[in-house]
């Protein structure tokens, strides 16, 4: 079966925010086939490499299957939160667009499928 590279934003979106040091993102699949390929490549070690330099902590999976989702805790992130860090943008709400940028591999027909033009 033929496959190809595509990032995150193409078959998914992302929904994010922070509670202090942590920040929370949530990966949406656009449909139960697509969710399938998030759940077996978007692991927590890929996610925590995505974020190298920026990701100190551990990171946490959960899956929400019923939401074709999956939840990211990305512990020790945001440099102690908005009120205590010195980052020009110490919350967690552009990490959901920076994970949508990582790269993953989708048969070609289920591209097809969800409308997308080669």
């Amino acid at each position: 079966m033929a496959s190809q590279q595509v990032r995150l934003a193409e078959i998914a979106h992302a929904r994010s925010g922070d509670k202090g040091e942590a920040s929370n993102v949530g990966l949406i699949a656009n449909s139960s086939q697509l969710y399938g390929v998030i759940r077996d490549q978007v692991t927590a070690q890929r996610v925590k490499e995505h974020f190298k330099g920026f990701v100190r902590g551990r990171v946490e999976r959960f899956e929400v299957a019923n939401l074709n989702a999956l939840n990211f805790i990305l512990h020790d992130s945001l440099g102690g939160g908005g009120t205590e860090s010195l980052k020009t943008d110490a919350q967690g709400k552009t990490h959901g667009q920076g994970l949508l940028q990582m790269l993953v591999e989708v048969p070609e027909e289920l591209l097809a499928s969800s409308g997308r033009k080669s």
